[in-house]
């Protein structure tokens, strides 16, 4: 790494952000052999607000990397309970294998951010933010808040869903479309080792008013779980819930199932999804993972996704070419058609009517053999032909009017 001198650093690349994605993106270039900066607003160990799960698309990315997760506890897929019906949702059979996994992210993102750290060519600035960028379309440098100035020939931009640096780029989050507000926690179990995913979709508030969202119990494999809720919402239909509040009630609910101790470390978070942002390129940067809304609009899962698009940025950079147009075509072809599909199942969400009145058929039999593994493979992008056709029913259901697809600019535009 070029050190022009005690305040002046020219990296190959500049990675601003080091969850996941940004030390994905770190260990993936020094493997080409790059020279990568990664810096973070943090210093780490660090908690980040999450539901923990690992779905078998990120446990393969994960193993792509050399990392390992499923020794210490393994997922077979979910149990989706309410309306007086259960329904089990194994992963799908599929290239990424069929075994997941969760992991409290104070420890996954400690893990990859010393693995990144581990090849040649990766270096680390903690508790240093990205305070200011000097652009003309291309980003030529990058004041950190410490003085340093950085001169990079490429940036990844991974700083998570409110993407502080991103809006300094123009990064835009169109909130017409569907957001997950969630709140998570941490109880004691006895019950750790339970290798399913619950989710309840008949989440109820103290007025016992359906919300549009669902409760989850992630099992952790440490003695706890990652127990939270989160509600869906737009512009036009905003969830009016107390998300933390709802957690307790949540808590309580099912505490004599789990053993639960009280609900610890609290924490709440609005969630950009489904490619819901413009914005996110520009001729020598990308953004990527949370920061560009990859994030699965049915469970706000992004893990995954964020690993993915890591690999597929540093790929790109080999190009040789803009990618301000190049980016969003790159995220359109591997994830638009699964993300709008789930976006539109989530916008029926939102519709009030919906759920009381569809929920007792999806979880019970015959209708939840057909539409929970639809909305498994859905979760995890692996989408079917008869998933469409699914998708379009239940929209006509939810809003009475054929479905559209719906604004391609927000769709990365």
């Amino acid at each position: 790494m070029l050190l022009v001198n005690d305040k002046v650093i020219s990296p190959d690349l500049l990675i601003v952000g080091a969850g996941p994605a940004g030390s994905a993106a770190a260990w993936h270039a020094a493997k080409l052999g790059m020279e990568a900066l990664l810096v973070d607003q943090a210093t780490f160990p660090r908690d980040k607000t999450c539901g923990d799960g690992l779905t078998p698309r990120a446990i393969h990315q994960l193993e792509a990397i050399g990392v390992d997760v499923t020794s210490h506890y393994q997922s077979r897929g979910l149990k989706l309970h309410g309306f007086g019906g259960s329904v089990e949702a194994p992963w799908p059979d599929s290239s990424f294998g069929n075994v997941g996994s969760a992991m409290p992210r104070t420890k996954l993102d400690n893990l990859l951010l010393e693995h990144a750290l581990g090849m040649d060519g990766a270096r680390f600035l903690g508790g240093v933010g990205a305070r200011a960028v000097e652009l003309d379309g291309a980003i030529r440098s990058v004041e950190l808040s410490d003085g340093t100035r950085v001169l990079p020939k490429f940036v990844i931009v991974a700083d998570g869903v409110r993407s502080t640096f991103g809006k300094q780029l123009g990064r835009t989050w169109h909130k017409g479309e569907v957001f997950g507000i969630a709140a998570r926690s941490y109880c004691e179990t006895p019950f750790s080792d339970e290798p399913w995913i619950h989710s309840h979709l008949e989440l109820r508030d103290a007025e016992n008013t359906i919300q549009p969202g669902y409760g989850w119990i992630f099992p952790l494999g440490d003695g706890r779980a990652n127990v939270g809720c989160g509600a869906l919402s737009t512009d036009n239909r905003p969830a009016k819930v107390n998300t933390k509040k709802l957690l307790h009630l949540y808590a309580q609910q099912q505490r004599e199932a789990w053993h639960f101790g009280q609900p610890e470390g609290v924490a709440s978070a609005l969630l950009p999804m489904g490619g819901a942002v413009s914005g996110v390129a520009g001729p020598n940067w990308m953004l990527i993972g949370d920061a560009a809304a990859c994030v699965n609009p049915l469970n706000g899962e992004g893990i995954d996704y964020g690993l993915e698009t890591a690999a597929m940025a540093v790929g790109a950079l080999d190009e040789g070419k803009d990618f301000t147009l190049l980016w969003p075509e790159m995220l359109r072809h591997e994830y638009g058609e699964a993300f709008l599909l789930a976006r539109t199942l989530a916008r029926a969400l939102t519709y009030p009517q919906f759920l009381p009145l569809t929920g007792p058929l999806a979880l019970r039999k015959p209708m939840g053999k057909i539409v929970m593994p639809a909305a498994a493979r859905l979760m995890g992008n692996l989408v079917v032909e008869e998933d469409r056709d699914l998708v379009a029913r239940v929209w006509r259901a939810a809003s009475g009017a054929s479905m559209r697809m719906r604004g391609s600019r927000v769709l990365w535009g």
